[in-house]
């Protein structure tokens, strides 16, 4: 599901960047009126130049491989695996835990609200990406690396540590998505571009389902089953009772996250330095930002469209965030149930992305979207009346229906059906809601309003996890504290019926 997300925001950048000003990726775009007048305050060009170079089919990959190695953070560090591990191990307490998840992706995300669009709008008036693209990646590395040091009982980082490890990752994630974007148009050109998003997209999710598999194989069904093709053991000598095959998920996700982008710093050609100081940089970027607000004025549907999708995106963000975390508080899975939840889940995320597009092509996006959400409020408010020994808010004692390593009662295989109808409407929200916005905007302002969009994405990011914090907080459970989800979720389908426009092209 985290793949989906991502790519959205992505595309959104993207877009932008192609209709707004094709020669400058990732620019914001203006009136012609504005750059002039910029150019006379600076005395300077306000806009970069063009790449070094014409890109390459190499430099493509490499772009889209940048994303393959970086995606897998979100699937098995954030949703199905260490998040989960850290909270029912370390913290001990799924209720304490998922609140301080909550807490630390709410800091995180008013950092980037405060600073993010204004350091890619400042980046994009000094020019080259990479060097600040690098830095970013070493400082996720190393942060993302860090996060073995977290062994149960004690002995490594605590919990204000661990807190302000994630803070930091939340902001870094976001800071090389930005960078990254406006890296697609110098790798791939116009022409290339959609190819090398997709390719992105689904090296991303290729590269998790690897990850998932081996850690499956290596890690967590040895031992656990008598398959004479397993180990008898964990692979290296990991010792579960300390974690280790949980937290070691951590150091491979660092080092191929690393190792992986590599191939972009070498292929991918970047833009050129212009001739704007760093304080020239940010007093263009602040201008080109009140350009793209003051572009928008005007078209009532779009705006009302972009402020519904700001709420009910962070619902979104928060189903991605703690639906690991309350997967394994309510069912109690451990290692093994999670990877094989993550897995199953991340199929089931393909399927929405094909739903999104028929939908779209058969009823309208505006309709797919509502369709979409409604299936997310049905599915989430039927897995808050799931647990171990309870099916849809009834009591159930369980027992095995069949023989196997996992999933092997009722309520985890209703659980797990529930799970992927979450995927589904995840992925196809996101996926129709850029849709819908290529329906209703101007086609002259479409820049302005993909622009729009990507802001709007980061604008109340710490919206959820706020809410789901203090709910958890009020409500002492976990399913308490995701009852805002589903509000946030419900104000989403409110806000689409004010919007006009967007159904179903006529042939």
């Amino acid at each position: 599901m985290g793949m989906m997300q991502m790519d959205m925001r992505k595309t959104a950048a993207v877009s932008s960047a192609g209709e707004a000003n094709i020669e400058h990726p990732g620019q914001f775009a203006h009136d012609a009126a504005d750059v002039v007048a910029i150019e006379a305050v600076l005395g300077a060009p306000a806009r970069a130049p063009a790449t070094v170079a014409p890109p390459r089919p190499a430099s493509a990959r490499a772009w889209a491989l940048a994303q393959a190695v970086r995606d897998p953070y979100v699937i098995i560090i954030s949703i199905y695996i260490f998040a989960p591990y850290y909270v029912t191990r370390v913290v001990g307490d799924p209720v304490a835990g998922q609140t301080l998840v909550a807490s630390a992706n709410k800091w995180g995300g008013w950092v980037v609200m405060l600073t993010a669009p204004l350091v890619g709008a400042t980046v994009d008036r000094l020019g080259p990406r990479k060097p600040f693209l690098g830095v970013v990646v070493a400082a996720l590395a190393l942060l993302v690396g860090s996060l073995w040091f977290t062994p149960p009982g004690g002995g490594g980082l605590n919990q204000a540590m661990v807190a302000l490890v994630i803070a930091a990752i939340t902001v870094l994630f976001a800071y090389h998505e930005m960078l990254h974007n406006a890296l697609l148009v110098p790798a791939a050109g116009m022409a290339g571009a959609g190819r090398a998003s997709g390719l992105a997209l689904a090296g991303g999710n290729a590269v998790s389902v690897l990850m998932l598999v081996t850690l499956l194989v290596a890690f967590a069904l040895p031992g656990k089953v008598g398959w004479s093709w397993l180990p008898a053991a964990p692979l290296f000598g990991l010792d579960p009772l300390r974690g280790e095959p949980d937290r070691i998920t951590t150091v491979i996700v660092a080092a191929v996250m690393a190792l992986g982008s590599l191939p972009l710093f070498r292929l991918v050609p970047d833009m050129v330095r212009t001739t704007l100081s760093l304080p020239q940089a940010v007093r263009a970027g602040a201008s080109d930002l009140m350009a793209l607000v003051r572009q928008a004025r005007g078209h009532r549907d779009v705006l009302v469209f972009l402020a519904t999708r700001m709420i009910y995106t962070d619902g979104l963000t928060a189903i991605l965030v703690f639906g690991g975390l309350y997967a394994a508080g309510v069912m109690r899975w451990h290692t093994l149930e999670m990877i094989g939840y993550g897995i199953v889940l991340s199929i089931a995320a393909v399927a929405g992305g094909l739903l999104s597009g028929w939908l779209d092509g058969r009823i309208g996006p505006k309709l797919a979207v509502k369709l979409e959400l409604t299936l997310l409020i049905i599915c989430e408010s039927l897995v808050l009346g799931m647990g171990r020994e309870t099916i849809l808010f009834q009591p159930y004692v369980p027992h095995a229906l069949w023989r196997g390593a996992m999933f092997t009662t009722l309520p985890e295989i209703v659980f797990l059906l529930l799970g992927c109808g979450v995927a589904i409407g995840v992925t196809a929200a996101y996926a129709s809601s850029r849709t819908l916005l290529v329906r209703i905007a101007p086609p002259d302002k479409t820049g302005v309003f993909f622009g729009l969009y990507v802001l709007s994405g980061n604008a109340t990011m710490w919206l959820g996890p706020l809410l789901v914090e203090l709910a958890t907080h009020a409500g002492g459970s976990q399913r308490v504290g995701m009852l805002p989800v589903i509000g946030m979720l419900a104000v989403g389908l409110v806000g689409l019926s004010l919007v006009r426009g967007g159904g179903r092209l006529k042939a």
